[in-house]
């Protein structure tokens, strides 16, 4: 990762690489904590925190000069353009996407030093997995799916979508998860139309559909899965709608394979309801890929031509969604193979009433 870096440094001219997002310093250099920044040059790495993780840096990150910035400089931003001048760099890159204009202003304090703005640099070897990091996003998926099924056994009429979410969280933790979960969606009824709602005091009704958009952290590689289930005998309409998000997700995953993109994916989406009274009721954002961050590159929909490459990790989830109704998503974790793609989440797609 730290190669790949340089190799882009040496191709572009640049002295230094300034890394500034989480995700991104992690991948760079294996530090998982909080408040780093790298300053990375042709031959030295720099890991510049504070003092409350110093001891934490040095033990993760033996190859790196360990920097306190509190003390030297105002700020960080000042404390990287008086290192910058001390190396002697005369072009240093950095993620302009990240940076405050406060912060890029410090920054330019150095009078030797140019700042030249990049985007996506890191991203972009991020989006193309190693053996070690699909093995984690593997784990992660499956700590999800066992989640599910304990899950299922709590859903009933009465429990709140709070409650639920809560529980959900902490299956995942006592099923292996890292002990920081993001933000789980979990919504009943009419609410299920909303892409992202946040879980309510709402008690569960019969009849009511439950949707659940969860997932987890494994040594910081994230899972990302939706499942769909009916409390009690589902509807007609229920089980018309669910049946088309079925074949939605089947469409889609015939579609995942290197070469193919986005684009392609998405409309073979919907291609499966054109002709139904449900296709003003989908959303075009049916997937992206994922890894340290839950929305990485690539993205799936209609203006996304990009082609697929091999050991990218990629979510499918096209929905259909009914205001004042509800909705039915299926999220599933894929890895893209040469001739097709591999499911990461073995929880069911069948539909379930409870």
């Amino acid at each position: 990762m730290l190669e790949q870096l340089r190799t882009y440094m040496e191709k572009q001219n640049l002295d230094g690489f300034f890394v500034q997002n989480h995700e991104n310093v992690r991948y760079i250099s294996g530090y998982t904590s909080d408040d780093a920044y790298l300053l990375i040059t042709r031959g030295r790495q720099f890991l510049i925190t504070d003092p409350r993780y110093t001891e934490h840096a040095q033990a993760e990150c033996p190859d790196y000069t360990i920097l306190n910035w509190r003390g030297a400089a105002p700020n960080v931003g000042e404390y990287a353009a008086q290192l910058a001048e001390q190396e002697g760099l005369k072009a240093v890159g950095f993620e302009k996407d990240l940076l405050t204009v406060k912060f890029h202003e410090a920054l330019c304090t150095a009078p030797h030093t140019e700042w030249i703005g990049t985007e996506g640099v890191i991203e972009e070897f991020r989006s193309v997995k190693t053996p070690e990091e699909i093995e984690k996003l593997k784990v992660a998926c499956d700590i999800a799916s066992r989640a599910f099924e304990r899950i299922i056994r709590d859903i009933r009429v009465g429990v709140t979508e709070k409650e639920l979410a809560s529980r959900l969280s902490h299956y995942m933790v006592m099923e292996g998860s890292d002990t920081k979960p993001y933000g789980n969606i979990l919504i009943s009824g009419a609410r299920t139309s909303l892409l992202h709602g946040i879980p309510s005091s709402k008690a569960v009704e019969y009849g009511d559909f439950v949707l659940m958009d969860y997932g987890c952290q494994y040594k910081g590689y994230l899972s990302d899965m939706t499942r769909t289930v009916v409390v009690g005998k589902a509807s007609a309409k229920q089980r018309e709608v669910y049946e088309l998000e079925q074949k939605m997700v089947a469409a889609c995953e015939e579609q995942m394979k290197a070469g193919n993109s986005g684009r392609m994916v998405y409309e073979a989406s919907t291609a499966v309801i054109q002709d139904t009274e449900y296709f003003p009721y989908h959303y075009t954002g049916i997937g992206h890929g994922i890894g340290l961050f839950v929305h990485e590159i690539p993205f799936m929909g209609p203006k996304h031509e990009t082609p697929f490459k091999v050991n990218q990790v990629i979510t499918v989830e096209p929905g259909i969604y009914i205001p004042g109704w509800g909705g039915v998503r299926i999220e599933d974790q894929v890895l893209i193979q040469e001739n097709g793609c591999v499911n990461l989440v073995s929880a069911t797609k069948e539909l379930i009433e409870l």
